[in-house]
């Protein structure tokens, strides 16, 4: 055990910091590790809203990184065009602290629709999609100013007209794992219904009652989330 060291440090990021106007924290486990995954906010919402999720994977293995996304909390910029690229580099980012090792996405709401889309990009190993959002109800959210994050709307309205939410199911396959409250009270649980039947081998929980923000802090789900992740993480690199 090092020098200096604290029980409470497991609960702090190893590293705070930006890339290319990113900020993310990152989470490492106590040995070095081999694979690692990028957790994705919602709309409105920032990446400290995700630090349980990222501390329990670090505690698993794995190494896990939380970003703002642009207009949100702490990075710079505007919601746009780039946003799959965006979270192509903090891939990226966590691919370096696993030493080139597998990395799986796990995104919430528009972070679900977002870890979708950007997996090809990204080259994720698995995704995890809690809730996911439209492309169609993003488009017509922003249009409509119905969130407060900072958006490029003409930008984000492209890429959200250029990639399809079912298309990139369908390329995961086995690879995706969809969660989904049935009181989902802003995005139905038919949404995922039609990604899980647009992707041969994907798994599907749809859990009784819940809403919009249930399904991301429930202890138990978490927990079969991360089980699905380190599985898909571990025959990745076999």
């Amino acid at each position: 055990m090092p020098a200096g060291y604290r029980p409470d440090d497991a609960l702090l990021p190893a590293e705070l910091a930006r890339r290319d106007g990113l900020a993310y924290a990152l989470f490492l486990p106590e040995s070095p590790p081999s694979a690692g995954l990028v957790v994705l906010h919602g709309a409105d919402s920032a990446k400290e809203s995700h630090y349980d999720f990222a501390r329990l994977a670090a505690a698993s293995g794995p190494a896990a990184l939380c970003f703002d996304l642009r207009g949100h909390g702490d990075s710079e910029g505007a919601l746009g065009a780039g946003a799959l690229s965006d979270v192509a580099a903090m891939a990226g980012r966590v691919r370096e602290a696993c030493g080139g090792g597998p990395v799986a996405l796990r995104g919430s709401s528009m972070g679900g629709w977002l870890a979708l889309c950007a997996a090809q990009t990204a080259r994720a190993a698995a995704v995890v999609a809690i809730c996911p959002a439209t492309g169609s109800g993003l488009r017509r959210g922003v249009r409509e100013g119905r969130f407060a994050f900072h958006a490029d709307a003409d930008g984000f309205e492209a890429l959200a007209g250029e990639h399809d939410e079912l298309a990139a199911a369908a390329a995961l396959g086995e690879r995706l794992l969809l969660l989904h409250a049935e009181g989902d009270e802003q995005v139905p649980v038919t949404v995922s219904a039609e990604l899980h039947a647009a992707a041969p081998g994907s798994r599907f929980i749809r859990v009784p009652g819940g809403h919009h923000r249930s399904i991301q802090h429930d202890g138990e789900l978490q927990a079969a989330s991360l089980r699905w992740l380190l599985c898909g993480l571990v025959n990745s690199s076999s």
